[in-house]
């Protein structure tokens, strides 16, 4: 699991307990930033996916699961 996801969760479940401190809440609010952007990365990239499916362009869907694979490492 990627450590920011982990970061995340646990500044959410300390949040349950207690206020975060400034600096908490603002990695918590980080954390949410690059998640939510890998998120669209990722749904992008499986759109794309369907679609070189669709137009039988094996040398695109490829390089699509390229991308895929990388960002699924970071």
């Amino acid at each position: 699991m990627n450590v920011v996801v982990d970061r995340f969760i646990e500044l959410s479940v300390v949040e349950q307990y207690r206020r975060l401190t400034k600096n908490e809440r603002y990695e918590k609010n980080e954390c949410l930033k690059y998640l939510t952007e890998r998120q669209w990365k990722l749904a992008k990239l499986k759109n794309l996916s369907l679609m070189a499916h669709m137009t039988d362009d094996t040398k695109w869907q490829h390089e699509i699961c390229a991308e895929f694979e990388e960002l699924e490492r970071r």
